[in-house]
This record gives C-alpha cells, sequence and structure tokens, in this order.
C-alpha cells in the first residue's frame, strides 16, 4: 500500500471514530450570524485568545504567537 493511500485510509478512519462518537458534522448555514451565549467557555475562550497576537510573515501568511513567549521589541 503507498504511503499517500495509507495516511489517507487512516485520516478516514480516525474521522469515522470522531463521527460514531460525536456524530456527524453538523452543516449549518454559514451566512447565518453567530450566537453569542455569554456563558463560562465562551468567557474563558475569550480569555485565552487575549494572551495570543496575530503575526504575518513576509510572504503573507498569518499565525499566532503567545504574547508572553514574543522575543522582546528592540528599537534601533
Amino acid at each position: 500500500m503507498p504511503h499517500s493511500h495509507k495516511v489517507l485510509h487512516a485520516f478516514t478512519h480516525l474521522t469515522d471514530r470522531a463521527a460514531a462518537v460525536w456524530g456527524p458534522a453538523s452543516h449549518s448555514d454559514i451566512g447565518a450570524p453567530v450566537v453569542h451565549k455569554h456563558d463560562d467557555f465562551e468567557q474563558a475562550s475569550e480569555s485565552e485568545l487575549r494572551t495570543f497576537d496575530v503575526e504575518t510573515d513576509s510572504e503573507g501568511h498569518h499565525y499566532a504567537v503567545r504574547k508572553d513567549e514574543k522575543p522582546p521589541m528592540t528599537h534601533h
């Protein structure tokens, strides 16, 4: 079995198991507005997201960096 086929088979098996455990993915309307519940989970998520800064590399790719792991800014 070629390597790419093994990877695809493993991924498919994993997604099948996830669907068996959590149920199939929902296919909601992507145009629908996000409903904010302002519950403990949402507040914890917002708190965690505030610990990150979004950086952009020279090719325009975006990535997150924890604020406490960023090297200090140097001024020239």
